[in-house]
Formats: C-alpha cells, sequence, structure tokens
C-alpha cells in the first residue's frame, strides 16, 4: 500500500452520507498515513444514514466557510441518496469541489457522489461510474458512464455502490500517491447557474 504520511485529505459531507462510504474511505486513507478532516457547512457533527435509517454522528474537523482546498491534497466525497443532493443545493460545497478538479487534485466520488459533481459543469468526455440511478444525469453533464466496480480518469475516482469499496478505496489511494494531475481545463464545459 502506498504511503500517504504526507497527504492531507478532505472529506466533503453534510447530513444523510451512507455511513460504509465515509467510514471505509476514511480508514483505508488512515490506515495508509493520511490526515484526514472531515469538511461540511453543518457545525460540530454530521450524521450519517445506513441503509434505511439514521446511524452514526461524525466531528466536522473544518467549516466549508472557512476551508480552503489549497490545504489539502486530495478531496473525497462519499455518497447517499440524501447527502450528494443537500450539497448540490449549495454554491460553496460546489466550488469547493471545482477548486480539486481545476487544480488536477485527486478527487473520488463514490455511489451518488458525483451528483455534486454534475453542479461543476466539468464532467464532459470524463470516464466515470456511480449509482445506476444517476447513469443519465452523467451522461446528460457529457460524462462517459461506465457499468464497473471502479473507474478513473486523470485523477477522479468513481465506484457504483457500497458493494465496491474495497476497488474503489485501493484506486483512491494510488490516485492521491500519486499526486495532480493535469487539470481538466479542456474538459471544462459551462457551470450551470
Amino acid at each position: 500500500m502506498a504511503d500517504l504520511s504526507n497527504k492531507k485529505v478532505a472529506i466533503l459531507t453534510d447530513h444523510g452520507f451512507e455511513e460504509v462510504e465515509l467510514t471505509s474511505p476514511k480508514k483505508a486513507l488512515e490506515d495508509a498515513g493520511a490526515k484526514v478532516s472531515i469538511v461540511s457547512m453543518q457545525k460540530g457533527k454530521v450524521k450519517g444514514w445506513d441503509h434505511d435509517h439514521w446511524s452514526i454522528e461524525l466531528d466536522v474537523n473544518a467549516d466549508l466557510a472557512t476551508a480552503s482546498s489549497e490545504d489539502y491534497d486530495a478531496l473525497v466525497i462519499p455518497g447517499g441518496v440524501i447527502n450528494p443532493d443537500q450539497m448540490r443545493r449549495h454554491k460553496a460545497y460546489i466550488n469547493f469541489a471545482q477548486e480539486f478538479l481545476e487544480a488536477g487534485k485527486p478527487v473520488a466520488a463514490i455511489c451518488h457522489a458525483p451528483q455534486l459533481l454534475i453542479e461543476t459543469g466539468m464532467l464532459v468526455q470524463r470516464e466515470m461510474t456511480s449509482f445506476p440511478s444517476i447513469k443519465t444525469d452523467l451522461k446528460n453533464a457529457g460524462a462517459i458512464w461506465e457499468d464497473k466496480e471502479v473507474v478513473v480518469d486523470n485523477g477522479l475516482v468513481t465506484s457504483r455502490s457500497p458493494e465496491d469499496l474495497p476497488a474503489f478505496n485501493k484506486k483512491m489511494i494510488e490516485e492521491i500517491a500519486e499526486g495532480r494531475h493535469r487539470t481538466t481545463n479542456s474538459f471544462m464545459a459551462s457551470p450551470a447557474d
């Protein structure tokens, strides 16, 4: 496994993240030596979701209002049905994610999490996967959707569901270890207003 002891990773989330889609990547990153911070608009704690009910609460380590993408080497976005839909409604979440894409920093998004990335307008011609129910949304945003456990496109790591977490975590760590990738300006479209 790659050594990420010199890497700082932001996990961007709101209430309603799918529990295992945050806790599993977080543990994998910490086991690889990364310093991981949960970044959110929520104050104090964020509440998870586990299949069909509310679950754990985790401490927010950085307030999105004052967090800077420049302080982190990579971004992880957990899915869940509630979490990405909440985040895509707020420009602060969208801008934070967009800054990582613009800088060529690794971004890992699982399940429904790519819904937030759609709002950046930066998915044109990007190879991706997701939970099947948002396949059409990604295609309409210009992405090239594939039905695979993990898809990597120039530092952008995506997976379909919790069943794909072992492959997702492995590729996420590899991409973070590689560092910055070429910027995606050539793929940019105009973000939605």
